[in-house]
């Protein structure tokens, strides 16, 4: 395919969630200009590795890749590259690459199921997990499954049918994650790193009455429970390794929090998994493929 200026490769990333966030590091770091998009109120629990939180934020930092929240003006996301700065935008339909030629696209929006990447997108286009077709709707597609294939790079077919269980943690799978057990407003009563016995009160969710809910009480204070409200308890006993923002507006059965049994891995908390990180480095071994072999 000839080879590429990776300072001048443009690459866009749909999704920075805390597993996309891994390839937008893995990107960054190896020197591609970066843009990532997402929703206007990202629902992710891992938020200490997630870009998405320079939404609420401004910026984000994890190790020594910068992420910063642009306007989806061509100038705002220039600056942010002369910079050396990964560039965030609110924008879910990815209509930005109406205003700039992007050489690479990367659905990392895990959504289990494609929401509108096509092929023609780039010159380069990559799906990761389950919902993406290689040589159909992508060029190349990433396996997130954890196993023996993690991180394998398919140039024809799909990636494993997402099962719905979570993976295996010291022997605990779905019990280690925790949903929303009603519609509302989530109020904190613990922070991610804290270490949680099961039956703890991790949150408690403002219930809506119709179309309207019932007034915060607490204001996202982490002192003490917010009364008549339905609580979340910890379902096992560990560190609590996500949850989801105080005050974010959940659904009844959103995932909301995680919790590793693991009371030795408190600074896993904090960095970019070995999942999100190997996903990363395929991604950017096959922009490296695509381009050189």
């Amino acid at each position: 395919m000839g080879n590429i200026d990776v300072k001048k490769t443009k690459v866009l990333v749909r999704g920075a969630g805390d597993l996309a966030s891994g390839i937008i590091w893995n990107l960054a770091y190896a020197g591609f200009k970066v843009c990532c998009t997402d929703i206007e109120k990202p629902s992710c629990i891992r938020t200490e590795v997630s870009f998405s939180n320079a939404i609420y934020d401004g910026k984000k930092v994890l190790g020594n890749v910068e992420c910063v929240l642009c306007d989806k003006l061509v100038s705002s996301i220039d600056k942010c590259w002369d910079e050396k700065k990964v560039a965030l935008v609110i924008d879910p339909d990815a209509k930005i690459l109406d205003e700039i030629k992007f050489d690479v696209v990367v659905d990392a929006i895990l959504a289990k199921k494609n929401l509108g990447t096509i092929i023609d997108m780039a010159d380069l286009v990559i799906g990761v997990g389950p919902g993406f077709t290689a040589k159909k709707d992508c060029h190349y597609v990433i396996e997130t499954m954890r196993g023996h294939n993690l991180a394998k790079i398919y140039e024809n077919g799909s990636a494993i049918v997402n099962t719905g269980i979570p993976g295996l943690i010291a022997s605990h799978g779905a019990d280690r994650v925790m949903h929303s057990p009603a519609t509302g407003v989530i109020h904190n009563l613990h922070k991610i790193g804290d270490k949680v016995n099961k039956d703890d009160i991790l949150a408690v969710i403002d219930m809506c009455e119709g179309s309207q809910c019932v007034a915060p009480t607490n204001e996202g204070s982490h002192s003490s429970p917010v009364q008549g409200g339905e609580k979340v308890y910890a379902s096992i006993d560990g560190i609590l390794r996500g949850i989801i923002r105080d005050g974010y507006f959940v659904e009844k059965g959103l995932k909301i929090a995680d919790i590793d049994p693991r009371l030795t891995e408190y600074d896993n908390c904090f960095t970019i998994s070995d999942k999100a990180r190997s996903i990363g480095a395929a991604v950017v071994t096959t922009i490296l493929h695509h381009y050189n072999v």
